[in-house]
Formats: C-alpha cells, structure tokens, sequence
C-alpha cells in the first residue's frame, strides 16, 4: 500500500498543458512540476511562453513551450508532434485554452460564436483525439483535465455578464468529459474536468476592472475569489494516481458559488 505522498507523485511522468503560459494554466503547470512531472506549455504568443518558461525554472520545474494556435485545425497535430518529440510519451493532458466574448445574445456576432466554440471546445476534442490515438490509448493509461467554468453549470444573473457562447461551450466541454470518460476508461484513461469561479485573469480583468473585487466576493460563500494556489490541489488529484478511480467528474473551485 502506497502512502499518500507516493500516490501524490508525479516523479517521471509527463504532461502537455495547453494555455500554460500564464493565469491558471501556469498555475497548473506549476503544480504538476512541483510534483516532478516535465511539462510541456503551449500558448500562442512565444514572449509569453518565455517568460512562463524563465518563471517555472526558476521554481525547478523541468519543462518546454510550443507556440501554437489551436483556433486552427491543423495546430492540434503540430502541438501533439513537437509535444512528442520533446517527452516521447503523454501522461497528462490538461485542456486549458479558451476564450470568451462578451455581447447581448440578440447582437452576438456569428464569427464571435465560431471563435468561443473552435477554441473552446473543438480545440479540445482534437487535441485530447490526438493524444489519446498517438499516446494514451497504445499506452492504455492517461490523465486527461479539462477546464469547464461555474459558467458551464449555470445561466448568467442580471447584470453585465452577457457571454452565451462561453456558457455553452463550457457545459459542452463537461458533457465532453462525461462521454469520453465512458469510452476511454476502458484504456486506463480518466478524463475529468475542473470548474473554476472568477480567478483573477487576462480573460477576466475587464469584468473585475468594471463590478470590483469586493462586490464580486459579496456572492461566494467563501467571501474571496480565487487566487495563485487554489487549482494545484484538484490538479494534483486528478493527474496523479490519487485519483486513479475518478473519472467522468466535473469539481467546481468557486468558494461555493455553485453550491448555493
């Protein structure tokens, strides 16, 4: 019997965290090499990358950057090639990229909707088939993470919310998960999915610039919104073997947000 620091351990594994340059997808990133796994972080833009790359070194994480763009098709092969070359095998997937757009429902942009879901959702459909046929499946073992939102879990409340394709590409992706856990587990694959609520990112300063941190702490049970270490302990879960009978399951991290 293991102890709950061996099952914990990420030592000699690897792992492929796409939207790994900053935000959460670096905190994720982080948390898996801080348990010994070489990562590989994809983003779009190479200065991100670097600076993501000098920030995990200097915390003793072993890990590499592929530029990629995963709005477009042919990304996923290239990301998954030089993600293969660079670790010869895929033990982790986490499914981090994505965007949102905000406009009323009855004024949103078609191209604005197409954007949202290719990269939200279709992103994550070829990158997870290509790791799966061309690592996972031949392996028969794999931990794939995808990142959903509370959003996925619920309509907006009145107010400046206005993101339809958001909500409804993230409760696509935790019915993605649901059904490929169904057909992957046979493989030794766990799929599994992450909620966050509001995190303090890129994608959302607009929103925390305009309503303020405080107002938004007024509806979370916890009285706080997410920081810098709040995904590291259900990434760790669902990568390691401390998950290994979790599979098929959306965890909300909202400070309760969710549960009321």
């Amino acid at each position: 019997m293991r102890t709950t620091q061996e099952l914990f351990s990420l030592v000699g594994k690897t792992a492929l965290v796409t939207g790994g340059s900053r935000g959460l997808g670096l905190q994720m990133a982080l948390a898996l090499g801080e348990q010994g796994a070489t990562v590989v972080i994809a983003a779009r833009k190479q200065a991100d990358l670097d600076e993501a790359l000098a920030f995990l070194a200097e915390r003793k994480v072993s890990a590499y950057a592929v530029a990629v763009d995963l709005s477009k098709d042919e990304a996923a092969t290239q990301l998954v090639d030089a993600a293969l070359e660079r670790l010869g095998h895929i033990d982790i997937l986490i499914n981090n990229a994505g965007a949102s757009w905000g406009a009323p429902a009855e004024d949103y942009p078609l191209e604005a909707w197409d954007k949202v879901m290719n990269l939200n959702i279709r992103s994550i459909f070829q990158v997870s088939q290509a790791v799966g046929k061309r690592s996972m499946i031949p392996r028969q073992s794999g931990r794939i993470i995808n990142i959903a939102s509370i959003a996925g879990l619920a309509g907006n409340p009145p107010g400046p919310m206005k993101t339809i394709a958001y909500n409804t590409s993230k409760a696509a992706v935790i019915n993605f998960t649901r059904t490929l856990a169904g057909e992957w587990g046979a493989y030794g694959i766990n799929v599994n999915a992450i909620a966050p609520g509001f995190f303090p990112s890129k994608m959302t300063k607009g929103l925390l610039d305009k309503i303020g941190v405080d107002e938004l702490k007024k509806d979370v049970p916890l009285r706080r919104i997410g920081d810098d270490e709040d995904l590291k302990g259900v990434t760790l879960l669902f990568a390691s073997d401390a998950g290994k009978h979790i599979t098929g399951q959306t965890l909300a991290v909202d400070g309760g947000v969710s549960a009321v």
